[in-house]
């Protein structure tokens, strides 16, 4: 885990987010917190990781997502050498998904 990061303010950043209960929720508070261009901009990383898990190819990601290849580079250096937490979030979300 990268200790730059963890900090005071970002430590109490987090423990807001975790009080959020659904997912209209979570629109109103990221409404509020981010831009659009920031919010879409996540979102897209996302989307980049969980075609890159499915084996993807860089060309196929970047027309079906619009992320620049620096941008798909940097969110397959995360899942390969990062500190799993990509991973993390998609086995919870296939666990979901089994349940369901």
């Amino acid at each position: 885990m990268n200790d730059k990061i963890r900090t005071e303010s970002v430590d109490h950043l987090f423990d807001a987010i975790l009080t959020l209960e659904n997912k209209d929720e979570c629109y109103k508070f990221f409404e509020d917190l981010c831009t659009v261009n920031e919010l879409m901009s996540l979102s897209q990383r996302f989307a980049v990781a969980v075609m890159l898990r499915d084996k993807r190819t860089y060309l196929d990601i970047a027309e079906k997502t619009g992320a620049s290849t620096a941008t798909i580079s940097r969110v397959n250096r995360s899942l390969i050498y990062g500190c799993d937490g990509y991973d993390m979030v998609f086995s919870r979300m296939d666990t979901k998904e089994d349940k369901q």
